[in-house]
């Protein structure tokens, strides 16, 4: 990691998206957003109307029915709009880059509208070494955080803290 990634002492802002399932037809159904400072935000995505595919392998990991997209979902523009005013000129970060990014534009295109905001792998943030560490890191930071909803802002701040926990491990070996 270097220092010009992010604040010194911050950990970066990790953005995460859950999805009606992958592959092609596949659209955001929720983004989650954690700041350097902890605050998070959160909101499920009303789907456009074009937007039909739904895998139900993907509803029973993240619990999240169509119905509640529909009742309690905000519009593509609003979540856009929403995510430009928290993140904007920051370089944001997610574990699972080639998905999120994918839908992050399919939001975006819906909204006719560009994030204020680049997105970045995390593993960029890592050494090969941590990389091969993180998903022991991240089990193990999960079960003392008792983090085990398994939504977007969860999954966001779980890879913050599995972040800070690798940069303390990093700095307490040296």
């Amino acid at each position: 990691m270097t220092s010009e990634t992010f604040a010194p002492g911050l950990p970066p802002p990790i953005l995460d998206i859950e999805a009606s399932g992958f592959g092609l037809g596949s659209y955001p159904i929720e983004v989650g957003v954690i700041m350097p400072d902890g605050r998070s935000w959160c909101s499920l995505v009303k789907p456009e109307p074009a937007w039909q595919h739904w895998d139900p392998n993907a509803a029973a990991i993240h619990h999240i029915s169509r119905d509640q997209l529909q009742q309690h979902g905000r519009g593509p523009i609003e979540v856009a709009r929403a995510l430009n005013e928290w993140l904007r000129g920051m370089v944001v970060y997610s574990d699972a880059w080639a998905h999120d990014y994918t839908w992050l534009n399919k939001l975006y295109d819906a909204a006719d509208s560009v994030p204020s905001f680049r997105l970045d792998n995390l593993r960029a943030l890592l050494t090969d070494n941590e990389a091969n560490r993180w998903h022991d890191l991240k089990l193990s930071v999960a079960k003392r955080a008792n983090l085990t909803r398994h939504r977007a802002s969860s999954d966001a701040r779980l890879l913050q803290m599995t972040l800070v926990a690798m940069r303390e491990r990093h700095h307490a070996a040296a």
